[in-house]
């Protein structure tokens, strides 16, 4: 398996789908008629980081009532 590229340059230019990461316009895996997107063109630059529940966030836990 192929080492996933974290913050590729130009993620619109190859299709994310399997581990091949074929330019978009070859998609050579046969998965589909379209490519899939990278993470961070669907949940923005910091995809990688924890989503918290907003309770936690502000620092108040299920204990702290």
């Amino acid at each position: 398996m192929k080492k996933f590229p974290i913050t590729p340059v130009h993620p619109e230019r190859v299709c994310w789908g399997c581990d091949k990461y074929c330019p978009s316009d070859k998609l050579a895996c046969g998965n589909g008629s379209e490519r899939t997107q990278h993470p961070s063109e669907l949940f923005g630059d910091d995809w990688m980081e924890p989503i918290l529940p907003f309770n936690e966030k502000a620092g108040a836990g299920p204990a702290s009532k």
